[in-house]
């Protein structure tokens, strides 16, 4: 059987839970450090690995990275892709809208991790952004402006639309340490903002005759 015949290697228990272990401990390295001040020595440490059972799995710290970017991409494109163009316009957004801040809530690391690439430029995810992220934002600004069209939605610019949900809702995770200083509670802090966010959005987004 050639290589390009050969079928995956299916992985046992400890396989899996030891490749878990490995992007759990690489995502909070990356997340608090970035990918330059990362190291495959501190992932192994975090993860109570060896660093030559660490390479057993992963040849480098940027195939973990890119794992990493993979997973959270898919978590979160699906629920974007997913706005259903026959369903009611403002409840579809409001359920993105949700569905952005609980991943705030809920995987704040892999926010501040994505934040981390942009603000230095996306040098390892500039192929993300240019296609499969594009492609997703022009589908989802072609709903946006059918709704606009169609007097279901306010007439508001849809591309910025879709930025400003992802500057509210990523605010949360990104800015978690500041938040969280002037608001200890988190649960407290997110059942406002999930109602705060509702009512911002529900509010561009009314048309101004209804």
């Amino acid at each position: 059987m050639t290589s390009e015949t050969k079928k995956p290697e299916r992985l046992t228990r400890i396989q899996r839970e030891n490749r878990t272990r490995i992007r759990e401990a690489a995502l909070e390295a990356f997340s608090r450090n970035g990918f330059r001040g990362t190291t495959l020595d501190q992932i192994a440490t975090l993860s109570s690995l060896s660093k030559p059972n660490l390479i057993y799995y992963y040849k480098s710290k940027e195939d973990i990275y890119l794992e990493l970017f993979v997973s959270l991409l898919d978590q979160w494109l699906e629920p974007l892709v997913a706005l259903n163009i026959e369903g009611d316009p403002i409840e579809e957004i409001l359920s993105y809208v949700r569905v952005k801040l609980a991943l705030s809530r809920d995987k704040p690391r892999e926010s501040r991790l994505f934040a981390n690439e942009v603000l230095r430029g996306c040098p390892r995810i500039a192929w993300f952004i240019k296609k499969d992220l594009k492609n997703v934002v022009e589908e989802v600004e072609a709903k946006f402006q059918h709704w606009i069209d169609e007097g279901k939605i306010a007439a508001i610019n849809p591309r910025h639309l879709l930025y400003s949900i992802w500057a509210v809702t990523q605010h949360y995770a990104d800015f978690e340490s500041q938040i969280t200083l002037l608001q200890p509670n988190k649960h407290e802090t997110f059942a406002e903002a999930e109602i705060y966010v509702e009512q911002l959005f529900r509010g561009i987004l009314t048309p101004r005759n209804a």
